[in-house]
């Protein structure tokens, strides 16, 4: 039997990496529950976490750490259900590479997620694009880097690793315009480019010094932006963009605002939901499907063409009645 160390390197080094292909951040999340897992089993067993051994890993210490998830640390459903989930992969991985664990392994997988609501979906009215972007600086060392950063999301409405992992090489701003993204799964997407997206990203190329491996956004030191500093740039400039008292009720705006208001938006334009499935690239299309639920101007244009009944004027059939039938009645009455 394994111990717990080698199966735990195993399962991040050759399985989540080699063999499936997950990204860095899918891998980070993989990473923090199994370490709020084996911190919490170590602690129930009252001994360090090195010497912990895989019949410590059972299904009712699995129960125990969801409930001490929800109760002692206060988190979420969701969150709960996002943990149980990488449990669920790792108990798979943990029954295919010791057979013996397989009775626990199963008892793990039979523990059902918790029902909840889904998560809001948040996006950017169009009008509210438009302020932004009046809002947003013209002068300055980072105006131009803040524009473009926006611009491009918008555009392509790409996850915000994407956006800070994008290199010179993985545009095209010669034709055709076009950026290729690197995303979830270890696979790649090609989205086209408006003129304006491709004008702003070519004044930012002199600073790079022609070096096409160097990413493209940088942060005022000339390091590469990381997921967390694009964050800190959204939030600064859309910090007043819903200052309204209806708007309290809505969560701050974060890039992946963004992602889902280029969705919303390709939607309401009449883009085929495979399309935007591509566009974003989705895996399901139900991931998709969801935006349909959400834009207003949709229900709208469905209502405007189903009208209610006009009840003040007259039908252009009118129905009578048999009894004022006169020839039905005759004949009803020769009989």
């Amino acid at each position: 039997m394994k111990n717990v160390g080698q199966t735990i390197f195993a399962f991040f080094e050759d399985y989540l990496k080699a063999q499936k292909g997950l990204r860095p951040g899918s891998i980070r999340s993989y990473r923090d529950t199994l370490k709020l897992f084996l911190a919490y089993v170590a602690s129930s067993r009252s001994r360090p976490i090195t010497r912990l051994a895989l019949p410590d890993l059972s299904s009712q210490r699995v129960l125990d750490f969801l409930n001490m998830m929800e109760v002692t640390r206060g988190n979420q459903v969701s969150t709960r259900n996002q943990r149980l989930a990488a449990l669920h992969t790792f108990y798979r991985y943990l029954a295919l590479q010791n057979p013996e664990m397989l009775a626990e392994a199963q008892r793990v997988e039979a523990i059902p997620v918790k029902c909840t609501a889904p998560p809001q979906t948040d996006y950017l009215e169009h009008e509210e694009i438009e302020t932004l972007f009046k809002s947003l600086p013209r002068l300055g060392t980072l105006a131009l880097r803040d524009r473009a950063l926006f611009m491009l999301l918008y555009n392509t409405g790409a996850r915000v690793q994407e956006v800070a992992e994008l290199r010179i090489v993985d545009v095209d701003l010669d034709g055709p315009l076009r950026a290729r993204l690197h995303g979830k799964g270890d696979k790649w997407r090609i989205c086209p480019l408006w003129p304006e997206t491709a004008a702003l990203l070519k004044q930012l190329m002199p600073d790079k010094h022609g070096d096409p491996s160097a990413t493209l956004f940088t942060s005022r030191q000339h390091k590469p932006l990381t997921r967390f500093g694009i964050y800190k740039i959204v939030k600064r400039h859309t910090a007043g963009l819903r200052s309204r008292p209806a708007d309290k009720r809505r969560r701050g705006i974060s890039p992946h605002v963004f992602r889902h208001s280029t969705a919303v938006g390709l939607l309401e334009q009449g883009v085929d939901v495979n399309v935007i499935r591509a566009w974003l690239g989705h895996v399901s299309l139900d991931t998709t499907n969801r935006y349909a639920e959400i834009t207003l101007r949709g229900k709208m244009a469905a209502v405007a063409t189903c009208l209610p009944p006009d009840t003040t004027s007259k039908s252009p059939h009118p129905r009578t009645g048999w009894r004022e039938d006169e020839q039905l009645l005759k004949w009803l009455g020769s009989l």
